[in-house]
């Protein structure tokens, strides 16, 4: 009787752009900077990352190999969002990206959002009031879409109609940072 070999598949370090990702679809694309042939990211690679989407045009960092289906991503090792997204919302035009990276984090859960309207809603652990969630600034952030529920962190401005985030994180990616600087 044979044993069978657990046989690893070898994995790269590859550095990109994201082509495209559908959330709804569940899988995107990543070109490589090296070139080849595009790189399959699977909705459950980039949530073990800790985020359910990512933006079209992110700079991403992966894990790859190669499979008898093509070259895949195994894991997200980063995220930054892409480079030239502007806010078009006046509030955060306004202010100083400074003064917002000043501002703490908020723990908080997305309550609805639709991105056929470009816009939806969080609430703060332990907060009842709504904050505001623009699609722009889920771009900004690296983002493309958010499922009621998703564990989130904000930066929350006190915008003219009400509270408005102006940086949205994936929970996981802040948790993550957190523990790597704790370690150094």
């Amino acid at each position: 009787m044979a044993q069978s070999e657990n046989v690893e598949i070898p994995q790269t370090r590859v550095q990109g752009t994201v082509k495209w990702f559908d959330p709804v679809k569940g899988f995107g694309f990543v070109v490589a900077d090296c070139g080849g042939a595009d790189i399959l990211l699977h909705v459950n690679v980039l949530r073990n990352f800790g985020q359910s989407s990512v933006a079209d045009g992110a700079r991403i960092e992966l894990l790859v190999q190669v499979t008898e289906r093509g070259v895949q991503a195994s894991a997200v090792t980063s995220i930054t969002p892409p480079v030239g997204v502007q806010p078009s919302l006046p509030d955060i035009i306004e202010l100083d990206k400074e003064e917002i990276a000043r501002s703490p984090l908020l723990p908080a859960r997305i309550k609805w959002f639709d991105k056929s309207k470009g816009f939806g809603f969080a609430n703060i652990f332990g907060r009842s009031e709504d904050v505001f969630v623009h699609m722009d600034v889920l771009r900004q952030s690296g983002l493309s879409d958010m499922a009621p529920g998703e564990a989130i962190v904000l930066r929350v401005i006190d915008g003219k109609r009400g509270l408005m985030a102006a940086e949205v994180r994936a929970w996981e990616t802040v948790v993550l940072e957190e523990e790597s600087c704790l370690q150094r």
